[in-house]
């Protein structure tokens, strides 16, 4: 078994994670999507990854922060197998926060439409 994925395995997860956004229905993301800053915390690799989410999709997750400076309104900090197992579908995000495998920092709001849409 592997001890962890490597941040470049990390950043191709998080590439399928936006084209997965890409997939999901209009009318759903209209529904169910609030603009949101986000940003994703590797924490076994130290490296965090920051993007945005729009009424058209997730926007590509980048290594570098927002110029603003501001935090981001969803912040998931988790360990870079288990990113790669969500992203895959190999790992339920209900189950992940409830085993405290990934920590979420959101409103609630925000959470109950994260696990809608992922």
């Amino acid at each position: 078994m592997r001890i962890m994925a490597s941040v470049e395995e990390c950043r191709a997860a998080l590439a399928r994670l936006v084209d997965q956004f890409d997939e999901i229905d209009e009318a759903d993301r209209a529904k169910h999507v609030v603009e949101r800053t986000v940003s994703c915390r590797v924490s076994d690799l130290d490296v965090t990854f920051y993007g945005r989410l729009t009424h058209g999709g997730l926007d590509p997750f980048a290594e570098m922060p927002p110029p603003d400076g501001k935090p981001a309104d969803v912040k998931l900090t988790i360990a870079s197998d288990d990113l790669i197992a969500l992203v895959d579908g190999e790992l339920d995000l209900a189950r992940a926060l409830l085993g405290g495998r990934v920590k979420v920092d959101a409103s609630f709001g925000d959470l109950l439409r994260l696990r809608r849409l992922i």
